[in-house]
């Protein structure tokens, strides 16, 4: 499989200006420059796309390893957070800090962690990077009962989205 994206550029590298398009028709001419880069105009940058490259193909790997392992995810969302720092006259990229938060019924921490690491160390993306790899991981409670506890959801104030949890546990 090859997937190709073509980069098109104008004027020098200050001042010039560039557009991304990629086969799907996703990026189609998608501004780019020294501005998107460093300056935070609209647009995108190498590393935001690198970025979200580095995020889509880390949970998809995920998404596959939970499968795998007869788990079904009720959400994954990950963060990739890549840094670009001063490398002599130059620049690299010299991270990528992955956060994931992740929801999935039924799984404990330990194999979690084990499937979340695989799926790091499996990614087509975490391959590629020649950075340092970061994964920070949280796995949220479901809730779904759980043998001998039971979970309890309650709207918190008025204005607030999130859900307020409490868990009651009989033990024998």
């Amino acid at each position: 499989m090859i997937r190709k994206a073509k980069a098109e550029w104008r004027g020098t590298g200050k001042d010039g200006t560039g557009g991304l398009t990629s086969d799907s028709g996703v990026l189609s001419g998608t501004p780019y420059s020294f501005k998107t880069r460093f300056q935070g105009e609209k647009g995108t940058n190498p590393e935001e796309l690198i970025a979200a490259a580095h995020a889509g193909c880390f949970t998809m790997a995920l998404a596959f390893q939970l499968q795998t392992a007869g788990f079904t995810p009720t959400l994954l969302e990950t963060e990739a957070a890549v840094s670009l720092d001063q490398d002599g006259a130059g620049f690299k990229i010299s991270k990528s800090a992955l956060t994931l938060v992740a929801e999935v019924p039924n799984l404990d921490q330990a194999t979690f962690d084990r499937l979340a690491e695989a799926a790091e160390k499996g990614c087509p993306v975490s391959k590629l990077l020649n950075a340092e790899i970061t994964l920070h991981k949280t796995l949220k409670e479901s809730p779904a009962i759980k043998i001998g506890c039971a979970a309890f959801a309650a709207p918190r104030k008025p204005g607030r989205s999130s859900m307020f949890r409490a868990f009651a546990c009989s033990f024998a």
